[in-house]
């Protein structure tokens, strides 16, 4: 919290009242996120860490340069950004959770159950090619979302209240809280290292042996090895869990849809 304030009191954005750590911030594509603002030998925080400790949602994200996109990689790697000038060096913290979302193809409707796609093959490439590999990587769970016909909007089962989920959060958070509170700076899933993981986030054989297959049958990175860990890890708090089960991996795997090789087959 006391970092939060800090960021904002080097910069020029006013808080509301009430405001705490918990904002976040929207970029649309027409806006360019910036990382630092340099005016004279001064700097101010930009944009990602202005989102510390919150979350930075990016919408149309393909339609966002790649250059700007690339540059979020190191960020969401670190959880800090170091500006070089040739008088100085400012290290900024900006710990946040991207959100983001996109549409599939230009005209919006490619892999649509019923609408056909006029876009070219060559378009959608170009289109997909913006959101890099790497980047993907750093994304823990990536979900297509088909739409729902009208005729079973009334028809959809009613699910979880917000204050029945809410609770589980703040319980697995707890859990979290425990396990962590003998590793300084480390306070969630997200933020665990190899070492960590290798304590934390052990598997059975079995469990072992259906993420072996999907790192097998995707092609999917180191890096997406850990973050499937890190979610499966989550997904069993959530449950309750002290240990991690093959469901919790599987339901884990089936969230990065779009670093698969076969996604929109």
């Amino acid at each position: 919290m006391l970092a939060f304030y800090r960021l904002f009191s080097y910069s020029h954005c006013k808080l509301s009242p009430g405001c705490d750590n918990r904002e976040i911030w929207f970029h649309h594509e027409r806006h360019y996120f910036f990382f630092a603002f340099f005016s004279g030998s001064s700097c101010q925080p930009g944009e990602i860490s202005l989102a510390h400790n919150g979350v930075l949602f990016l919408d149309e994200l393909p339609e966002f340069s790649r250059s700007a996109l690339e540059t979020l990689r190191q960020p969401l790697e670190d959880r800090q950004i170091t500006i070089s000038r040739a008088k100085y060096t400012v290290t900024l913290p900006c710990s946040f959770m991207l959100v983001a979302s996109m549409n599939p193809c230009p005209c919006g409707y490619y892999n649509h159950p019923t609408h056909e796609c006029k876009c070219m093959p060559g378009q959608i490439q170009r289109y997909m090619n913006k959101i890099s590999g790497p980047l993907l990587d750093r994304i823990d769970i990536q979900v297509e979302v088909t739409p729902v016909p009208v005729e079973e909007l009334s028809q959809l089962p009613s699910g979880e209240s917000s204050a029945m989920i809410r609770q589980r959060v703040e319980e697995a958070r707890k859990i979290q809280t425990e396990r962590f509170k003998d590793c300084p700076g480390i306070h969630c899933n997200a933020q665990m290292t190899r070492r960590l993981l290798e304590q934390y986030a052990r598997l059975d054989e079995e469990s072992a042996n259906v993420l072996s297959t999907a790192m097998r049958r995707y092609n999917l990175s180191a890096r997406a090895y850990d973050r499937i860990l890190k979610v499966a890890r989550t997904i069993a708090d959530l449950d309750h869990s002290a240990d991690i089960r093959r469901a919790h991996i599987s339901e884990a795997v089936g969230y990065r849809q779009l670093d698969r090789e076969d996604w929109g087959e």
